[in-house]
């Protein structure tokens, strides 16, 4: 692993040898997760998408006002036994900042909090053990914020939302925001990328 963070296997992530695995994620924009994790070994899918809200099957539009609750968020669909969900939540952890409350860089808001929807009693104990993992690894100089929560529902963001990066990258987001994010992960976990 990266950053000086161990990596182990986590049995929790498939207890019954499943050959695919859920992760919900919230780390600031999903364009820039999505864009991270769609590289990753083990990584089947990444779907932008909405939850934590209250409003059922809400709206960008809706979303980016911050009543509805809801986190813009990713649903990695991943392969447990390439990659556990306790390595899939150390990548979490430095690939955003999870030390700034409701925000990542310039994006502001509820929306943009660090969060991890669990499914399960499994996860909800995986990532509260990652997390104390993390902070006693002290990569950060700053307490973290990121909130631990059990995941209600998950709606997939619009279709335009959808490979954003890869299909944009000559927008100035993708380019001063998504790309130097995405460049930095390649070098920190290019042992862990999917051959070309």
């Amino acid at each position: 692993m990266g950053a000086g963070i161990s990596s182990a296997t986590d049995p929790s992530a498939h207890p019954d040898d499943r050959s695919t695995a859920t992760a919900v994620l919230g780390g600031g924009c999903f364009w820039c997760t999505e864009a991270v994790y769609r590289d990753l070994r083990g990584v089947l899918s990444v779907l932008p998408g909405y939850a934590g809200g209250n409003r059922p099957d809400p709206s960008y539009e809706e979303v980016c006002t911050g009543r509805t609750g809801h986190a813009e968020v990713i649903q990695v669909t991943f392969d447990p036994r390439v990659l556990s969900y306790a390595d899939l939540l150390r990548i979490f952890f430095t690939v955003h900042d999870p030390t700034t409350k409701d925000r990542q860089g310039a994006d502001v808001g509820t929306q943009y909090r660090s969060v991890i929807l669990y499914a399960d009693p499994g996860q909800q104990r995986t990532a509260g053990e990652v997390l104390a993992e993390i902070e006693r690894a002290g990569l950060y100089r700053h307490p973290l914020v990121t909130q631990i929560v059990p995941l209600d529902r998950f709606y997939p963001a619009e279709e335009y939302h959808r490979d954003y990066y890869v299909r944009h990258p000559e927008a100035g987001y993708c380019q001063m925001v998504i790309a130097p994010k995405v460049a930095k992960f390649r070098r920190q976990y290019a042992e862990r990328l999917r051959a070309p």
